[in-house]
C-alpha cells in the first residue's frame, strides 16, 4: 500500500485505491487527461506540504483560506512551444496592427494550485500555466487550464450529470457546438475548475456561478487563474472590470463571456434571479468546517421551492456533491449491490426529490459513487422516468447516453468510467 492509500485527510474527500492513468483514443488522436488520479502524489503527497503562495482570512466562516503550489509534471517541456505559438497566433487575433510586435509569449512552468480552509481541508485543486511575454518577463500572468479537471469527485458530477440530461432528450450536440443555449448553475466555487471546464467543453453553455466568500472570489482569480472578466459586481449585476485587458482576452476570449462570477449567498441569487430557467444544477458547496448547509436541501424551504421553480420542468437535472461516509454505520445494501447509501445520502435524496420532483409528471433521484473516494454524485433528473424502472433498466439507458456524451464531447476522461462503479436509486 502507497502513501497515497494510507492517506487519510478531511471528510471532503478520502483516497481508497489508486488507478494507472488513462488515455482516452478517439478517431487514431491519443487524448490524455492531465487530471488522472495517477498524478494525484504530485499535490496531494503527506511528505511534501507545498509552497504557499497566498494566505487570507475569510470572513464568511471558512477560518483562514490558503492555496498551496506544487509543481506539474505536465505538459512536458517539449510541448512548451506549441502553446508558446497559440498564444502568439491569439495575439496577433487581437493586436493584428501591433507594430512594436510584442507578441511573443513565454511558458515558465506549470504548478498544481489548492485552495484550503483552515490548512486542513482541501478545497479545490486546478492546475495553472504561469508565463510572461518575452519583452515584460517580470510580468506574470497565470492561466488555469480548463481542459483539466484533478479530483474524480468533479468528473463524477459532470459525467453523471451530462449523461443523466442527454437520457432526457437533451440536444447535446447542438449546445456542445454553440448552435443552442445551455444554462448551467454552478453553486459554489472553489477555484472555478468545474465551470471552467464546462464552458471550454460546451460551446453553448452559458453559466451563473454563486460563491458566497468574497476571499474565496478573489483567491480563484489571483492565485488560481481564473478569469477576471468573468467577476461580476452583484450591487449592479455588471462585470466588475468595465472590458477585459489584452492578456486575459489573449487567455480566454470565447470563454470568459459566458462565466459569470457572484459573490452571494445561494438562497439571495436565486430569489433574485427569477427569470432564469438552468438545464443544469451542479451544487458542490461545503464551509469551512467541511459542512454541506442544511439550508440547501431542507425540502420546505423558500430556497428549495425557488430552485424547484428555476430548474428546467421537462429535462433539468441536478447534481450534488455528497460526503458517502457521513453516517457509515448506516449503509443500506439491501436493494442496490455494490453501491454503498447511508442514511444521510437517502436523506438529502428524499428531500431533494420531494421538493424537485413531487408535483412533476417525471422524475428520478439516484445515487452515484465516486471511483478511489468517499464522496457520492446525487442526481435529481426531471426528464429520466422513474414508473416501471428497475435499477438495470436505468444503468442500461445511462450507459447508452454516456456512450452519446462521449462521442459528442470528447472529454479527456468517460463518463462510463465514472457510471459504472454503480448506482443506487431513491
Amino acid at each position: 500500500m502507497n502513501s497515497i492509500q494510507r492517506l487519510s485527510l478531511t471528510r471532503r474527500v478520502k483516497i481508497l485505491s489508486s488507478d494507472g492513468s488513462c488515455v482516452r483514443h478517439f478517431c487514431g488522436n491519443v487524448v490524455k487527461d492531465e487530471g488522472d488520479w495517477s498524478y494525484s502524489p504530485e499535490w496531494w503527497d503527506p511528505h511534501d506540504g507545498g509552497h504557499t503562495v497566498s494566505r487570507s482570512t475569510s470572513v464568511k466562516g471558512n477560518g483562514v483560506v490558503s492555496v498551496v503550489a506544487h509543481p506539474s509534471s505536465l505538459p512536458s517541456r517539449d510541448s512548451w512551444a506549441e502553446t508558446e505559438r497559440w498564444l502568439e497566433k491569439r495575439y496577433m487575433e487581437i493586436m493584428p496592427r501591433d507594430e512594436e510586435k510584442n507578441g511573443k509569449f513565454q511558458i515558465l512552468g506549470y504548478q498544481w494550485r489548492s485552495l484550503r480552509f483552515n490548512d486542513d481541508t482541501r478545497q479545490s485543486t486546478v492546475k495553472v500555466m504561469a508565463a510572461c511575454r518575452a519583452f515584460q518577463p517580470s510580468s506574470i500572468f497565470y492561466m488555469q487550464q480548463p481542459h483539466c479537471l484533478a479530483v474524480p469527485y468533479l468528473k463524477s458530477m459532470v459525467s453523471v450529470g451530462l449523461t443523466s440530461l442527454a437520457a432526457s432528450k437533451f440536444d447535446m450536440k447542438s449546445v456542445a457546438i454553440g448552435k443552442k443555449q445551455m444554462r448551467i448553475l454552478c453553486i459554489g466555487h472553489g477555484g472555478g475548475s468545474l465551470p471552467l471546464f464546462l464552458a471550454n467543453h460546451i460551446l453553448g453553455a452559458v453559466i451563473d456561478i454563486v460563491e458566497i466568500d468574497p476571499v474565496v472570489v478573489s483567491e480563484s482569480v489571483r492565485a488560481m487563474g481564473f478569469p477576471a472578466f468573468s467577476v461580476v459586481n452583484t450591487e449592479t449585476g455588471k462585470g466588475a472590470l468595465p472590458s477585459p485587458g489584452v492578456i486575459d482576452q489573449v487567455m480566454w476570449r470565447g470563454i470568459h463571456e459566458r462565466l459569470f462570477l457572484y459573490e452571494s449567498e445561494a438562497k439571495e441569487f436565486i430569489l433574485k434571479n427569477r427569470y432564469h430557467t438552468y438545464d443544469m444544477v451542479f451544487m458542490d458547496a461545503y464551509d469551512g468546517a467541511d459542512v454541506f448547509p442544511h439550508s440547501l436541501w431542507d425540502s420546505n424551504s423558500v430556497f428549495m421551492k425557488t430552485l424547484s421553480e428555476r430548474l428546467h420542468r421537462e429535462h433539468g437535472t441536478l447534481v450534488v456533491n455528497l460526503h458517502s461516509d457521513a453516517d457509515i454505520s448506516g449503509i443500506d445494501r439491501s436493494n442496490e449491490e455494490g453501491v454503498t447509501t447511508g442514511k444521510y445520502v437517502r436523506k438529502v435524496g428524499k428531500a431533494y426529490k420531494k421538493g424537485l420532483t413531487e408535483n412533476e409528471r417525471n422524475g428520478m433521484v439516484f445515487a452515484c459513487e465516486v471511483p478511489w473516494l468517499c464522496n457520492v454524485s446525487l442526481v435529481v433528473s426531471r426528464g429520466m422516468r422513474s414508473e416501471g424502472r428497475d435499477k438495470d433498466r436505468t444503468m442500461r439507458d445511462l450507459v447508452k447516453s454516456s456512450l452519446e456524451v462521449d462521442r459528442i464531447l470528447r472529454l479527456p476522461f468517460s463518463c462510463l468510467d465514472y457510471l459504472k462503479t454503480g448506482l443506487a436509486v431513491i
